[in-house]
């Protein structure tokens, strides 16, 4: 039985954090005052927020320590807001020349001068997995753009929502028949990624994954648009090309399977439960 770990290097109690992880079945959540001790703990010059490092650290702990399979779900803290010119000494050497009206020069270049630290500790996260002898797959992505601009993308709740991420199977992964996915990749949800590791893993999966195998490949990519100010909320699709689909323009096919796809997330958060008792998760 895979054993799931929860890591945040800061306080659990924002979003309801404890009582989720529990409620999700979370085996152990490791934050800043629980039980479970944040180890290693750095900060980067004058930034109060813990590192990417001391999270990657930590992280690779509970992967060391893992003697049959460990789910890790890892929320980093680093890059938080506020932006503070005083957080890093050298945030100048990244000072835009120009940005629209409103938007603060120092603060972005507080924000990217807190990626170049990210893109180093990634760097040395994945040289670490790679001298590791078990499969390893690695879900990176963030859930939102940071909060720092002033023009036409502010007033747009799917761009600020639109982030990069990579899926990597470390070396001895690949060395037993992971690979990486080429195909319907460009535009995904995070509600993808599950059977997106499942099948660049090439691992067997449950009926529930097989459904969301089937709504990955076959549905365009689900999220919610929060709108201005994230004054409002509504479902949205959004195809390969980065374009909004309306529900109407899905095939007959495509609803059904949305329609099968909602009964199963009714029945899993809100239902009684008869996936669970028909055995359908495991």
């Amino acid at each position: 039985m895979t054993y799931a770990v929860s890591v945040h290097p800061y306080q659990g109690i924002f979003y309801s954090r404890i009582t989720a992880y529990a409620k999700f079945g979370f085996n152990r959540f490791y934050y800043l005052g629980s039980k479970y001790k944040i180890t290693d703990q750095k900060r980067i010059k004058n930034n109060p927020f813990l590192s990417d490092e001391t999270a990657y650290t930590n992280a690779l702990r509970q992967l060391k320590n893992d003697e049959s399979g460990t789910f890790i779900n890892l929320v980093t803290i680093q890059n938080h807001m506020p932006y503070m010119t005083t957080d890093y000494k050298n945030y100048s050497k990244w000072l835009l020349t120009s940005v629209s009206e409103g938007t603060d020069k120092g603060t972005v270049a507080t924000y990217t001068t807190g990626l170049t630290y990210t893109d180093k500790a990634v760097k040395q996260f994945i040289k670490q997995i790679n001298k590791i002898q078990k499969p390893i797959t690695v879900v990176f992505y963030g859930d939102h753009l940071p909060g720092i601009y002033n023009n036409s993308m502010a007033k747009d709740g799917t761009k600020l929502h639109e982030t990069d991420y990579f899926i990597y199977s470390n070396t001895y992964a690949r060395e037993h028949g992971a690979r990486t996915l080429t195909s319907n990749t460009k535009v995904v949800s995070p509600n993808d990624f599950m059977a997106m590791v499942a099948e660049q893993t090439n691992s067997k999966v449950t009926p529930y994954l097989a459904l969301m195998t089937k709504v990955y490949e076959d549905l365009p990519a689900v999220s919610i648009n929060t709108g201005q100010n994230n004054s409002t909320a509504s479902l949205q699709f959004t195809n390969s090309k980065g374009q909004v689909v309306k529900y109407s323009q899905l095939t007959k096919k495509q609803k059904r399977l949305w329609q099968d796809y909602k009964l199963v997330q009714y029945d899993l958060t809100a239902g009684k439960q008869y996936l669970y008792q028909l055995h359908m998760m495991k």
